[in-house]
């Protein structure tokens, strides 16, 4: 009998140690909160399963932050995430010093409506046709931007003033919102190059050299409890499969680890 005993003690200990050791860790990949100096905060994620899904693939984080579109990949300047917009810049686009090649701005019927451009962004539409729609059917869809006229654009602008040289005057040009080069491209519209100009009502009086040349774009926000989420130590994501919103403050991932620890 004396040599039972060491064996029982030796399979209590052996059990102790066993049940006290920690729940094993979950492979949980954590959502980047960052991309360079931007902020990547809910609704918006650069991994996926993470953010909203209405917002999925919008974003790609490799030296800087990109917003993807059919059209490219347009580099993000700012996220403003109390006023909810995001600045974005087109590097392929003309401005008042450089003329590249004209394409056109196009983006998914997701993107339309959850992250469209803001009102106060403004389409310049350049070296237009005299046939052109936009100044025959659809003359309405142009419109005054802060008493500010195609003269001016062609005058002022380096990279516009070959159009003014070509002719021998100043081409049409149409100041539009977003939804005109939204139902029509480029060859429809019957004009060469655009650009794109934002804050527009904080810009009369001010020449061509001093815009801000971009487009802003507004997004909303689901109200899905993230903030007390994010409070918490967890993140905000979605399926991957099902693209279902999920909230997993950190409390309730660890006792979901615990919970499956103990069904062991």
């Amino acid at each position: 009998m004396p040599t039972v005993a060491p064996l029982i003690i030796f399979k209590l200990s052996m059990f102790i140690i066993v049940t006290l050791q920690p729940p094993p860790a979950l492979s949980l990949t954590p959502c980047r909160t960052s991309c360079g100096s931007i902020a990547i905060n809910y609704p918006f994620g650069i991994d996926d399963g993470c953010g909203a899904p209405q917002f999925r693939s919008m974003l790609n984080c490799s030296t800087d932050l990109f917003f993807l579109t059919p059209s490219g990949g347009y580099k993000v300047q700012h996220i403003d995430y109390d006023k909810k917009t995001m600045t974005i810049y087109d590097p392929a686009m003309s401005t008042c010093s450089i003329l590249q090649p004209h394409h056109d701005f196009i983006m998914t019927d997701i993107q339309s409506v959850t992250i469209p451009p803001t009102p106060d962004t403004v389409f310049a539409l350049l070296n237009c046709s005299i046939d052109s729609p936009v100044l025959n059917h659809y003359k309405n869809l142009c419109f005054d931007f802060s008493g500010h006229s195609c003269d001016e654009l062609y005058g002022a602008c380096n990279a516009f003033r070959v159009f003014h040289l070509l002719t021998n005057s100043s081409p049409p040009c149409c100041f539009t919102g977003y939804d005109t080069v939204k139902f029509m491209k480029m060859n429809i519209l019957d004009c060469t190059h655009y650009t794109t100009v934002i804050n527009t009502d904080n810009l009369r009086g001010i020449g061509p050299l001093d815009w801000v040349y971009g487009i802003k774009l507004s997004f909303t926000v689901p109200e899905t409890g993230c903030e007390r989420c994010s409070q918490s130590g967890g993140a905000c994501g979605y399926d991957t499969e099902t693209e279902l919103e999920e909230v997993l403050p950190q409390v309730i991932i660890e006792a979901a680890i615990l919970r499956g620890h103990s069904s062991m």
